[in-house]
């Protein structure tokens, strides 16, 4: 059988997101102290998010201002919303920034034992899929969405909750065993793939598709 020439199932949501789950054993070392380890990625990841430093006399006025955002959202509104354009160079902003950020979050969840790099793939795989935004994208959404996708939001708080119950389990069967069971890594995982879904059609505002209540590929 010919692989190559057998039809590929496109993605049902153009937001994907896949951890590899770890082949060799965790690093107990690094896991113990993981909440230390991340800091330096954590400050990297702030300051891209929000950063601000104030230089001189603040009662005169002398001072001097850096910021830098995280995803851009209330541009791509605007720019949507009159223009119906979803500028290339934006989306692959908002593309980098979120593969980023999910590398962190991986790290910090103790699914993979690499420090989060600020630009390769790694072992955390997330894509979004550029859209048409005349023919893909409705104009007025963007202005609804995030109310839309209340219902999503709940649900999130509570699976949020989950994770972090789910992360001190696995810190402890990772101290003892060196794994992350792999039902609690699938889960994880799957919480993560929810939230990017929710975020894509909400924030990064790549699709009008509303996200399935789902946590499977």
């Amino acid at each position: 059988m010919n692989l190559s020439k057998m039809p590929v199932t496109p993605p049902t949501y153009p937001a994907t997101f896949v951890v590899d789950y770890p082949e060799k054993k965790l690093n107990r070392l690094s896991s113990f102290f993981r909440i230390f380890t991340a800091i330096p990625i954590c400050i990297i990841i702030g300051l891209i998010s929000y950063g601000v430093f104030n230089w001189g006399d603040h009662s005169e006025g002398w001072q001097t201002g850096l910021t830098a955002g995280g995803i851009l959202f209330l541009p791509l509104v605007l720019m949507i919303l009159f223009r119906a354009k979803y500028p290339k160079w934006w989306f692959d902003w908002n593309l980098a920034f979120t593969r980023f950020s999910h590398r962190v979050s991986a790290y910090m969840l103790l699914l993979r034992d690499e420090f989060p790099s600020t630009d390769e793939e790694q072992a955390v795989h997330l894509d979004l899929v550029y859209p048409n935004a005349q023919t893909q994208l409705g104009r007025g959404l963007p202005l609804v969405k995030w109310f839309l996708a209340i219902p999503h939001y709940i649900v999130l708080f509570f699976l949020a909750i989950a994770v972090f119950v789910v992360w001190i389990i696995a810190w402890f069967a990772v101290l003892f065993s060196g794994r992350y069971p792999r039902g609690l890594f699938d889960f994880t995982s799957g919480v993560l793939r929810w939230a990017l879904r929710v975020e894509a059609y909400a924030f990064l505002l790549i699709t009008d598709k509303y996200p399935p209540f789902s946590l499977e590929a």
